[in-house]
């Protein structure tokens, strides 16, 4: 077995192991960064080819199970009404995510406190706020400054993208409501950067961004990490993590390559940023004698507590072409005005109504938001009524943390190399379904009163299981959590998450950018001790 040494090793070269990687080997540490998937060239992808649409369906669908790709590791996915949608490669997830780009409310930490559910987080939001900005400043963010349903953003911002023809129809329907509304927070330049140029609404969007306008980590933390000294091992999947002094630290990393030659990686702290169901799974999959449940997991919490974030699909059809399908499809604009706790509606927490655009020439024919077209002679009629004329408002919900929802093992299926797949169980709880359900009823009303013409609502889409969250979740009592507020494993000295496992609760926004901030956080902690031990 070869063996390689690094001070620090990072699993998972996504958006929260290249923040990681980048701070801290802009302070001259010794960086591993072990990655299952591959180099994705975004400059060759298909998305100015005629058969983006198939890509969509294929080499690039959100769901491991259907993709199936090298990289990849099948998910038992059965047991609950979302499907999972991930992606590996440099950039994880961000090689295929539509970019919207909104911080947590201050009140999404206190949970507990302003509503009686849940728990606090053992940080606040002005403990991010540094590093959402630095964030900001390393991504390149597209906005609108002055936003008064959340706090000032101080890092400079680009223009916000252009709303487009359904964007104003929509703004129209919010003003005439009296509702929020705001130009979305896009990862998306609409300046030019060193090495990426400007959006230029060429679309699609999810098999990546050829003008390197969309950020994800590959083109945004990647470049300067490497830059700075860090290495990044790809084709490296992680078999298990092996345990020393009683226990009380990792000793080592067991990984196998492409090739299938197993390879042992020492360091002096281990970093996990796996997702929020990739490392819950590989630390129940390193259970010990020392760690009989897996490791760090003391508490029983590690793969409990799963939060997604529900989202139900509404979509109006107007009279006129909006073109939507021209491009980012997720960041247009978005609605607040229903994210806090209003006890009449009958439940907690809130959701936020977010702008989609349209779908793409297939993709309508066979249903797209709507109801899939009849083939036949009315084909080309009803293609024509719903083609570049849609736009669409999701629902999406904040997940309450349940400890039945959760990420387990399969005992029956594994991944190519003997990995036991990671089994999801989860149910939609009765507070989700119920802000669903009101969220749907306000999308009706919005886009009523931007004129669309034809309504049709999807209650719960199958494939919003891109957000894994709350799996190994943070705390300051070992008892009832996993990590500490700075990602450190209570029972693990020379552990750390730094994914959206630590999560406490969900909020209703996209959580990368707090995932990213928090990386930074955990990433200047380790920075310290380290400092401190040299």
């Amino acid at each position: 077995m070869k063996t390689l040494r690094a001070t620090v090793a990072i699993i998972g070269a996504g958006a929260s192991g290249g923040a990681v990687a980048w701070r801290l080997a802009s302070a001259g540490i010794d960086v591993l960064c072990l990655e299952q998937g591959d180099r994705l060239d975004q400059a060759r992808s298909p998305a100015l080819g005629h058969d983006w649409e198939r890509a969509l369906q294929t080499r690039f669908h959100p769901d491991p199970n259907i993709r199936r790709g090298a990289a990849d590791y099948p998910v038992t996915a059965v047991d609950t009404p979302i499907q999972p949608a991930l992606f590996n490669g440099v950039g994880g997830g961000l090689l295929r995510w539509g970019a919207h780009f909104p911080r947590l409310r201050p009140s999404d930490f206190r949970v507990r406190s302003l509503d009686g559910v849940a728990d606090d987080w053992p940080i606040s939001y002005d403990d991010l706020e540094p590093w959402y900005d630095l964030n900001d400043a390393m991504t390149g963010v597209a906005g609108l400054k002055g936003d008064p349903g959340n706090p000032p953003r101080r890092a400079e911002r680009d223009p916000p993208l252009p709303l487009g023809l359904g964007g104003l129809r929509l703004a129209a329907g919010f003003d005439a409501l009296g509702w929020h509304w705001w130009p979305s927070d896009a990862a998306i330049l609409t300046r030019p950067r060193p090495g990426r140029a400007p959006c230029n609404n060429c679309g699609p969007c999810g098999v990546g961004c050829v003008r390197g306008a969309r950020a994800s980590a590959d083109n945004t933390y990647w470049p300067a990490a490497l830059a700075a000294g860090a290495r990044l091992a790809t084709g490296m999947r992680v078999l298990r993590l092996t345990t020393s002094d009683g226990g009380r630290c990792i000793a080592a990393i067991e990984t196998v390559d492409r090739s299938g030659t197993r390879v042992r990686i020492e360091s002096d702290i281990v970093v996990l940023a796996a997702s929020g169901l990739g490392t819950p799974r590989l630390l129940l999959a390193s259970a010990d004698r020392h760690h009989p449940d897996g490791l760090a997991n003391a508490s029983g919490l590690v793969g409990r507590r799963l939060m997604h974030h529900p989202t139900a699909i509404v979509t109006g059809v107007f009279d006129a072409r909006l073109d939507g399908h021209k491009g980012p499809f997720a960041c247009a604009l978005y609605s607040q005005e229903f994210y806090e706790t209003d006890r009449s509606r009958g439940c907690v927490r809130g959701v936020q109504l977010q702008m989609l655009r349209g779908s793409g020439p297939v993709a309508t024919a066979l249903g797209g938001y709507m109801r899939r077209l009849d083939w036949g002679r009315g084909h080309h009629r009803d293609f024509v009524r719903q083609f570049a004329r849609g736009a669409t408002l999701t629902v999406t919900a904040e997940d309450l943390p349940d400890a039945e929802n959760r990420v387990t093992l399969d005992a029956t299926r594994a991944d190519s190399d003997g990995l036991a797949a990671p089994r999801l169980g989860y149910r939609l709880s009765e507070n989700s379904r119920r802000l669903l359900d009101f969220g749907i009823a306000r999308a009706r009303e919005a886009l009523t009163a931007a004129g669309a013409r034809e309504i049709a609502v999807n209650p719960l889409s199958r494939m919003a299981g891109f957000h894994f969250l709350g799996t190994a979740r943070m705390g300051d009592d070992p008892s009832s959590s996993v990590v500490d507020g700075e990602g450190r494993c209570h029972a693990i000295a020379n552990l750390s998450i730094v994914d959206g496992s630590v999560f406490v609760t969900a909020g209703a926004v996209n959580p990368t950018p707090t995932i990213q901030a928090f990386a930074l956080r955990a990433a200047d902690s380790i920075r310290a001790r380290l400092k401190e031990h040299a």
